[in-house]
């Protein structure tokens, strides 16, 4: 293997086992740390596209080995943590009809993201059309659901006056649902208008400073919302392209 397909690769390599170490960590009772590494496993999943395009290093292997590591990192550790964050945050009690409606709903999840990522890799040979059909799991899991548990960890008083009981089986129902639709959503990248790139720019640079230093979950969350949201108005507005 040539060593410009090495270096996408090794940063898919370097989230998988990120993933990996979320879902240890949330077990160990860290929902703060587990969610910020998944918040990183995001930072480097942007690396490993943009290194592979820019290198000219894509290739067969490279997307199946991003796919099992984006199942890993944004489905089974997201899934985890929704889990956990029920049981000590959200007052589920083990083996109760709440806790089993939960399970259900972040194993519908999990299962939704693979068949995202592999209706993904049927179609990842054709003609790129700026386009995702159906709500990228990166977004689903890897923006929104981890930046969530970060706003509930650092906000008590808000956590403790939802009813996340309802709430967070929903809101996995819901992104399971988003992800194997076929909404048209964006795909970060290169427009013709220069304000647009700035925007995007900025945002992308906003979320590396967060993850990084580990602060202003309020942003991730915040932007997560409004790219979604966004996201789902812009593909249900505009032309097929």
């Amino acid at each position: 293997m040539q060593l410009r397909y090495t270096i996408p690769n090794s940063f898919t390599a370097l989230s998988l086992l990120l993933g990996v170490a979320s879902i240890v960590t949330t077990q160990l009772g860290d929902l703060e740390l587990a969610a910020w590494i998944i918040v990183w496993c995001g930072l480097l999943d942007v690396m490993d596209g943009l290194s592979a395009r820019l290198l000219k290093a894509t290739s067969n292997f490279g997307a199946e080995f991003d796919s099992m590591a984006d199942l890993g990192a944004f489905g089974v550790a997201p899934a985890g943590l929704v889990l956990n964050t029920g049981l000590q945050l959200g007052g589920i009690e083990y083996d109760t009809g709440q806790f089993w409606v939960l399970l259900v709903a972040v194993a519908i999840f999990v299962l939704a993201g693979a068949m995202r990522l592999a209706r993904f890799n049927l179609i990842s040979d054709q003609p790129s059309t700026g386009w995702f059909a159906g709500v990228p799991i990166t977004a689903a899991g890897g923006g929104l659901v981890s930046s969530l548990v970060l706003v509930l960890i650092n906000y008590p008083d808000i956590a403790e006056s939802l009813p996340l009981q309802l709430y967070l089986p929903i809101l996995m129902f819901v992104l399971a649902l988003l992800m194997i639709s076929r909404l048209r959503f964006p795909k970060t990248g290169l427009r013709k208008s220069k304000l647009f790139n700035a925007f995007q720019f900025v945002i992308i640079a906003g979320v590396y400073y967060c993850g990084i230093t580990r602060s202003w979950p309020e942003f991730l969350f915040v932007t997560a919302i409004f790219l979604l949201i966004s996201g789902i108005i812009a593909g249900r507005i505009t032309r097929e392209a």
